[in-house]
């Protein structure tokens, strides 16, 4: 293939990783099979040093208990770390999570997982104990995070190409009626175990491609409120972001969006007075998270599943319906892959959410 001279640095991929998203709102669970495969045919969009998938509705009957997965890197940092959660959990059950061994996934942490209740105590505040602890875990063992931590809901991720991550964690398994998949192509951060997408604090899980220039302050936003952002890329503030602005502060999505991909100041000073009033509190209050930089996302939680670009819409998200499911995806062309009839599609709009809500049970 002939290459041509440039100057423009174009051997840096700027607008990679792949991002999809799958759910039926009516709550009805179903295989990852199409999630996998729409993921792998965006492979170009990935190099190997990521992939992963988010599930929810996938332990049903631990439907009512947090379910903590946890790498370790250290076989020593097991025992510390199962003797903390004795001490502050009820410990229901924990098993590794199974796996299955393949020659393209060398060097693997030690994978387990834990099904845990808290005291009745602590049941009023339960969500804001299990941050807590999970901060204290990732910060302060050595060689141990916890990378998964909601209810009936799991993350599997690693170093690997996405394929091979679902073999790896014998995702045909599982059902789930709500599926993210990603693959990661990293420029600026490590591609590591703990650095694969989807990242989760509680039930909020987030893929992204994109890159924050915010970074440095929405982590020392975010570290004033008790979150600790330890796995090495920018991914992980807008999951806790997430967390904070729409279950702590009770935000609804809408306003959400609006201080994660805010309006420029020009539409702002357009819009009506009343709007106009609302934004600019907005970026008052909480302008420290604004996403700065080209991202596009989703974030799901075992309610929404949330579709948002940046505000130029420097990153590609397509959405489409069949009924009662709906797709998210990078490429219009992964969805057609699995739903070759789809009833409606769509490019996002720069900075606008697309959300889908379960109308079943979780």
């Amino acid at each position: 293939m002939l290459k041509l001279e440039t100057t423009l640095r174009d051997d840096k991929i700027f607008d990679s990783c792949s991002v999809f998203g799958m759910m039926n709102k009516a709550g009805k669970r179903f295989s990852g099979q199409d999630v996998i495969k729409a993921t792998v045919n965006m492979q170009e969009r990935t190099n190997g040093l990521g992939g992963g998938f988010a599930v929810y509705g996938l332990y049903p009957q631990f439907r009512d208990n947090f379910a903590l997965h946890i790498m370790y890197l250290i076989k020593d940092a097991i025992s510390p770390v199962e003797e903390f959660l004795k001490s502050n959990f009820k410990v229901i059950l924990k098993e590794e999570i199974p796996t299955k061994p393949l020659s393209s996934i060398t060097n693997p942490p030690l994978l387990w997982r834990y099904f845990l209740d808290v005291a009745e105590d602590k049941k009023d505040k339960e969500e804001d104990y299990v941050v807590e602890k999970v901060m204290t875990i990732n910060t302060g063992f050595k060689g141990a995070f916890v990378f998964s931590s909601g209810k009936n809901m799991g993350v599997f991720k690693g170093v690997g190409l996405p394929k091979d991550i679902a073999k790896f964690f014998c995702l045909e398994n599982y059902q789930g009626y709500l599926w993210l998949g990603h693959g990661r192509f990293p420029t600026n951060t490590p591609g590591w175990w703990g650095g694969a997408h989807p990242f989760n604090i509680l039930d909020w899980s987030v893929i992204h491609n994109g890159e924050l220039s915010s970074y440095g302050i929405n982590v020392r936003c975010l570290t004033s409120y008790g979150y600790q952002s330890t796995l090495q890329t920018d991914t992980e503030v807008i999951a806790y972001a997430a967390d904070l602005l729409m279950r702590k502060h009770k935000l609804p999505i809408e306003l959400a969006a609006y201080v994660l991909a805010a309006p420029l100041w020009d539409e702002i000073e357009r819009s009506n007075p009343a709007k106009r009033a609302l934004l600019r509190t907005l970026r008052q209050v909480y302008g420290s998270l604004l996403l700065n930089g080209p991202f596009s996302v989703i974030i799901a939680n075992r309610k929404v599943m949330i579709g948002l670009t940046d505000r130029i819409k420097l990153r590609p998200l397509t959405a489409g319906v069949k009924g009662e499911t709906v797709y998210l995806s990078s490429e219009e062309s992964a969805i057609h892959l699995v739903c070759n009839d789809l009833e409606k599609s769509w490019t996002l709009e720069a900075g606008k959410p697309v959300v889908a809500r379960l109308e079943g049970k979780s």
